[in-house]
């Protein structure tokens, strides 16, 4: 096994010290960043993701492979400013006002990050407005709304009121999800999608920044 392959099982199998002491090795060898990123730890994360959707490994497990993924990033983080390597586009995510659950909002920041996307991420009880102001001071292209409670759900719809208010509508795309939310509510309010799991979500961002 190659060493990128062997960096990419390793994260698979969730082994930080390994992940570690692999990307070092990587750099040692004179590999890129952005090679290690994009043929290594995106690559085995995209494995995690699709096992994870097809219920052969559940949620320790992909935390597991998230924090071994860190390990590597923070290694790889110095040399993307140095180089000045893009992310592949920028999402502000967050569970909204009112509502403090964020297990879910936590795997989808976790996905997009392992998919090469630079995730800004609120929290919870997240009021509207945040949303939109931050979307707009850092240049994000989305914004992802979780909620748990039915009772927050409203929250969403003040979202994408506020977008469409400041003319931002199909500018800044309006991604929801959260037990309680449905395809329904997502056209009812006038968001662009919605997002049933962390892996679809990653789809649903791929899909909307590859048009642009």
């Amino acid at each position: 096994m190659d060493l990128l392959a062997n960096l990419s099982q390793s994260l698979q199998d969730g082994d930080d010290e390994k992940v570690a002491a692999l990307t070092k090795e990587a750099l040692a060898a004179g590999m890129s960043a952005k090679q290690i990123l994009d043929n290594a730890l995106i690559s085995g994360m995209t494995v995690i993701g699709n096992r994870f959707k097809a219920h052969e490994i559940f949620l320790p497990d992909v935390l597991l492979s998230a924090r071994a993924m860190y390990a590597g990033l923070e290694l790889l983080k110095p040399l993307f400013l140095k180089d000045d390597i893009p992310s592949r586009g920028k999402v502000v995510v967050g569970t909204v006002q009112g509502d403090l659950h964020d297990i879910g909002k936590n795997l989808v920041s976790i996905m997009l990050k392992g998919a090469g996307y630079e995730v800004i991420d609120l929290g919870n009880d997240v009021p509207p407005e945040r949303f939109v102001d931050t979307a707009v001071a850092q240049g994000a292209a989305i914004i992802g709304l979780s909620a748990l409670l039915t009772t927050t759900m409203p929250v969403m719809s003040q979202v994408a009121a506020l977008l469409k208010e400041r003319g931002l509508t199909g500018r800044i795309k309006l991604i929801i999800g959260g037990a309680p939310v449905s395809d329904a509510y997502a056209r009812e309010i006038g968001a662009d999608a919605y997002g049933f799991d962390a892996v679809k979500a990653v789809e649903i961002v791929d899909r909307f920044l590859m048009r642009q």
